[in-house]
């Protein structure tokens, strides 16, 4: 095969890689992705996709195509952890805790979503490929070289054993778990390590006449034969089993054949002469650890190669589509020059700690979890749209605080921008929607100094909404005290939807826009390409 030379190369085409490649080519780049397996999962692991991460997926234009899934329409209706003997015997009292909270509902536009890894993976899988990534499935990473200006990976086509080289100004490792890049650079995780070991059981059984019209996301299932957790694929003939495996064998399936992997799904169902075919049983591990850095030099940890932390509240691939987009948009702005290397600081800067006070958080969901003897502080465990929408990155001006308990009130810089309903000809739209990802984002109030003249010469591409004017309205009248600022002021918002700085009627707008523009960018103003080729000011309303 021929040698390749591209902006960025993705190492894994598991959700997390695909989710980069989704959002790189959202910037307008054409990466190159490598897996090493034939294609995209066939197994349904994970399949919670949080609040934060439906937002993310919402703004590319893939809210629809997820929900409209197998699963995501079959499971819209569930809710809820309960506890049972069997599915066909005695259910105790349900699983409550006061973090599972539903606040979510009033604070974004969008809402989490049941939907198996194995339909998730081929909607990311059709975006990246109609965008122009350019995927490469049975092809794998064999070494990689950087140097200063960019790397040089070594791919081989799995099939054909033909290797080839790829020139890459950046690699973005997303090789899961294990990493073998993570290894090979010899980073170091830390943390809580493993708390325990399970077999993920992916059956086939009608189960439908003793489910009844229950609709839950999981049952604990405890009873002679069998401890585990039950799942609902599609509520009628296609579930998950997990069963924990023994903290002390060697990691496995420890004896697990088919027959064995039949009788527990008969055990957990209550019925001994179910009808049972299973398609596929794959051992994992809860653990929660985090690399030491999420960057060398020109590589960057995404994901699990990052990352590892309980299922527990479905955080865990959303912490890792989280880090595919704040990575994806500092990227482009570095390579088409608008930007210097030192944005690329601010990926590990910002991720790193949100990282560690989300694994925290799963640990501690997860011992809490029936079945684990340790204690949880009260008030340890925070609620989980606090946990998925509610952190802060370190911004220039950013209040003290833990990462997960910021100052400054609703909108402070550092936070992501609060939801609010608006109407745009008449249409009704979240807050969230004036930012499209691609650039910067100013929003001014209804009696806000006029910031296009601002905008036109900043050192970033900053589209301009006025509260108020003719084609965006705010009928509740709450914009303002929602973002922290009065009628006059204005919020400048980053590609992500976080707050980058609040203004002032005082502020001078082309001094205000231009001072934190390029501290972000990391450029001084009036040098560079970013403050000769990026004036583009984009204005609505």
């Amino acid at each position: 095969m021929d040698d390749v030379s591209v902006p960025v190369l993705i190492v894994g085409g598991g959700l997390v890689g695909l989710s980069a490649a989704v959002f790189l080519t959202w910037q307008g780049e054409r990466p190159l992705l490598v897996e090493r397996h034939p294609g995209t999962s066939l197994h349904p692991r994970a399949r919670g996709v949080n609040v934060r991460a439906m937002e993310l997926f919402r703004q590319v234009g893939l809210e629809d195509g997820i929900r409209a899934t197998e699963s995501a329409v079959a499971l819209a209706g569930n809710s809820g952890i309960v506890r049972m003997e069997s599915l066909a015997g005695f259910q105790a009292p349900g699983f409550d805790r006061p973090y599972l909270d539903e606040g979510a509902r009033d604070v974004s536009p969008t809402g989490w979503t049941l939907c198996e890894q194995d339909e998730l993976e081929p909607v990311l899988r059709a975006r990246a490929q109609e965008s122009g990534a350019d995927l490469r499935f049975g092809h794998e990473l064999v070494g990689h070289a950087q140097d200063a200006e960019g790397v040089t990976a070594t791919v081989r086509h799995r099939a054909t054993g033909e290797e080839y080289a790829v020139r890459a100004r950046y690699l973005v490792v997303a090789d899961g778990a294990g990493s073998p890049v993570r290894e090979r650079l010899g980073i170091a995780r830390q943390g809580h390590g493993v708390l325990a070991r399970y077999l993920n059981i992916h059956f086939r059984a009608d189960l439908t006449a003793v489910l009844g019209e229950r609709r839950f996301v999981m049952a604990y299932v405890r009873n002679a034969e069998v401890t585990a957790g039950l799942l609902p694929v599609n509520n009628t003939d296609r579930w998950l089993l997990h069963v924990p495996l023994d903290p002390r064998a060697e990691p496995g399936r420890d004896g697990w054949d088919e027959a064995r992997c039949e009788a527990a799904v008969r055990a957990a169902a209550g019925v001994p002469d179910l009808p049972v075919k299973i398609l596929g049983a794959q051992p994992w591990q809860a653990a929660g650890l985090v690399a030491e850095t999420f960057r060398a030099g020109r590589l960057f940890l995404v994901g699990d190669s990052a990352h590892v932390m309980p299922p527990t509240g479905a955080f865990g691939s959303a912490t890792g589509v989280q880090d595919a987009h704040n990575l994806a948009w500092k990227l482009a702005m570095v390579l088409r020059g608008e930007a210097s290397e030192a944005l690329l600081d601010t990926y590990a800067a910002e991720r790193e700690p949100v990282a560690r006070a989300t694994v925290r958080q799963t640990v501690l969901r997860s011992l809490d979890r029936p079945g684990h003897a340790e204690q949880v502080p009260e008030g340890a465990i925070l609620p989980d749209h606090v946990v998925a929408l509610g952190y802060r990155y370190p911004v220039r001006g950013a209040a003290p605080g833990d990462v997960l308990a910021p100052g400054g009130g609703p909108g402070a810089p550092g936070t992501r921008a609060p939801h609010l309903w608006l109407e745009r000809d008449g249409v009704r739209i979240s807050s969230l929607d004036l930012y499209d990802g691609r650039g910067m984002t100013l929003v001014a109030g209804p009696e806000a100094p006029d910031w296009r003249a601002a905008a036109s010469g900043a050192p970033l591409p900053t589209t301009v909404h006025r509260i108020g004017a003719d084609r965006l309205t705010d009928p509740s009248r709450r914009w303002a005290g929602t973002h922290g600022v009065a009628r006059d002021g204005a919020v400048l918002v980053r590609p992500d939807g976080f707050v980058l700085d609040r203004f002032t009627a005082e502020h001078d707008p082309q001094t205000a826009l231009t001072e934190a523009l390029s501290a972000l960018s990391g450029r001084r103003p009036g040098t560079g390409p970013a403050a000769t080729t990026a004036n583009d000011v984009r204005s609505h309303g």
